[in-house]
């Protein structure tokens, strides 16, 4: 079957949402989603949103913009970083107008809290900068954005799984995907593509991610022959539940709480004397494996506690109630009486598919644009993380840059028109679904997946080596070599959750390898990446952002140049 729209949006979380809100009602617009729209992994997002609206104490943009820079390590870009701060207050109120119920001081105001990296005066002291609606904006913004949505007739397509990107001549087609409920094949012929898909955490064995977070839209890209950009970049969150990775906010830091070791010591004054528990991210979580490593961790084993008794059960209840849920329901521990144990476990992606700061996807160092195609939110790549994540600035990037994606796809309409599609547009992807549908292998799709999962962990994460990656390497090639003879005990069509799996772990070992590729051929450690063998950040040499494609079956990678305009590297100190 052949549908057309002139925009198809892949993914409903709060880039592709917001994407939406901003082009309803000027085009033919069609958002796909393989989960249910509000189920989008952006309901996840607990903590906050960061935007300078000092109305608490006083705050400036160029001050987040300086904290964004100095969180990246320097990586980041800074024309776009400067447009994410500075539009960030501009971005709060449109939310609040859209219904988001935030959290608010005795005055009415927008209530702000204090949250890992962010600083007064250009790194005096933390900053009350994060807005909130208690510890569950993610899903009070994409609730906001769908009721939006939906008052404005956009046009859904739930449960409806990617599989292929139409790119013929540099310029976008459409894309092909199957219907989860039935098994029908569809192509979706538009004008303009934007790719919103989220990341892929569930590459790794512990994640806060949810179980569609499978790299999809990575992986679609790279095998069109798109570049992917910085992945080697990979946040590890500090603060998961123990074993579980469950995600207990930063929040829970920014008001108050405190991480201890085994013996009862508030361990980050000694890794960051100013910020203590609230410094950035990728520290917080080198300093938590630090203490384990050196046998610091709770009765020996890989786990610190995260200590929220003395703020009291009535502010526990009032700023962190799902943080007080998970941990009841999951680990039956009431936090007002006793600390969370927690380590870090994987978060966010900082790489993906290179864009400019108006969501268009672009091509080399040259930054050629590729016609009809725009990437936001997770799985775009317009570096305003750099090579590590502050806290409340992907729920940012994901409503500025959505909108600005948004503006540009509007603006691109008024001139493009319908291009023919390739011949057979489905052809490569019925083959596929054929391949694994009649296999008769004997590999087992979980079991090679647990395989994978468990070495991303265990040698590509908070700490890596050249050993040890050269390692998680060559099993990723042995696993994708099992993956060929897998074979699926389901050969329906409706809901065939076993064909999804597979589909989906071809995506994560082809990421995963990127990954693992990019961060054996980056020697230094920068920001989440963190290098036993080359410790020390190399500015002559790795100041530079990281291009991988797919090339022959291999990886090749390239290099591109980091916007800097205002903000010289220094060393980080917190």
């Amino acid at each position: 079957m052949i549908i057309e729209h002139d925009v198809v949006i892949v993914g409903a979380g709060l880039a592709g949402a917001r994407a939406a809100v901003e082009l309803s009602g000027k085009t033919d617009i069609a958002v796909v989603s393989k989960v249910f729209p509000p189920r989008s992994h952006s309901t996840a997002a607990q903590g906050g949103i960061g935007a300078a609206l000092g109305n608490l104490e006083p705050d400036y943009p160029e001050w987040h913009a300086f904290d964004t820079v100095k969180g990246s390590d320097y990586l980041g870009d800074q024309d776009a970083i400067e447009i994410m701060a500075y539009d960030a207050p501009r971005a709060i109120y449109e939310m609040e107008h859209m219904g988001v119920p935030f959290s608010r001081t005795k005055e009415g105001k927008i209530a702000q809290r204090q949250i890992g990296g962010h600083t007064r005066n250009f790194g005096e002291g933390p900053v009350k900068r994060c807005c909130y609606a208690a510890d569950r904006t993610g899903f009070v913004m994409l609730h906001a954005l769908y009721e939006q949505c939906i008052k404005k007739n956009v046009k859904f397509y739930s449960e409806f799984l990617m599989l292929d990107l139409l790119i013929e001549n540099n310029v976008c087609r459409g894309i092909v995907g199957i219907d989860i409920k039935t098994g029908e094949l569809s192509v979706i012929h538009s004008k303009a593509v934007l790719f919103a898909t989220g990341g892929y955490g569930k590459i790794f064995k512990t994640t806060t991610n949810g179980y569609a977070s499978t790299a999809d839209g990575y992986a679609i890209a790279y095998n069109s022959g798109l570049p992917l950009e910085d992945m080697e970049f990979v946040q590890f969150h500090p603060t998961g539940l123990y074993k579980l990775g469950i995600l207990i906010s930063e929040g829970a830091r920014g008001e108050g709480g405190i991480l201890r070791n085994n013996a009862g010591e508030r361990f980050m004054e000694k890794y960051a004397p100013t910020m203590k528990d609230l410094g950035p991210r990728d520290l917080v979580s080198r300093s938590i494996m630090t203490e384990i490593k050196e046998g610091r961790g709770i009765d020996g084993k890989d786990y610190v506690y995260l200590d929220l008794r003395h703020l009291g059960r009535k502010e526990i209840d009032l700023k962190l109630p799902d943080i007080s849920d998970f941990s009841r329901i999951y680990l039956g521990i009431d936090v007002a009486e006793a600390p969370i144990p927690i380590q870090p476990t994987t978060h966010y992606a900082m790489g993906g598919i290179p864009t400019d700061n108006d969501g268009r996807v672009i091509i080399g160092s040259q930054k050629v644009p590729v016609t009809g195609f725009y990437a936001a939110g997770e799985v775009a790549c317009v570096s305003v993380h750099g090579a590590n994540r502050l806290g409340t600035n992907s729920l940012l990037d994901t409503i500025v840059f959505g909108r600005r994606a948004g503006k540009s796809i509007n603006e691109f309409l008024r001139s493009a028109e319908f291009e023919p599609l390739p011949q057979n547009p489905m052809e490569k992807t019925k083959e596929m679904i054929s391949g694994i549908i009649n296999s008769k292998g004997k590999e087992k799709v979980p079991e090679i997946r647990k395989s994978m999962q468990e070495e991303m962990m265990d040698k590509c994460s908070v700490y890596r080596e050249d050993k040890g990656l050269t390692k998680v390497r060559g099993h990723i090639k042995e696993l994708k070599e099992r993956y060929k003879y897998i074979s699926i005990a389901d050969k329906g069509t409706q809901y065939n959750t076993d064909l999804q799996d597979a589909i989906e772990l071809g995506f994560m070992l082809d990421i995963a390898d990127v990954i693992a590729t990019g961060a054996l051929n980056r020697t230094e450690s920068r920001g989440a990446h963190c290098r036993d063998d080359y410790p020390n950040r190399d500015d002559a040499k790795w100041l530079k952002h990281t291009l991988a494609y797919k090339s022959d079956g291999e990886i090749k990678i390239e290099y591109k140049d980091v916007c800097i305009t205002k903000f010289q590297p220094k060393e980080r100190k917190y």
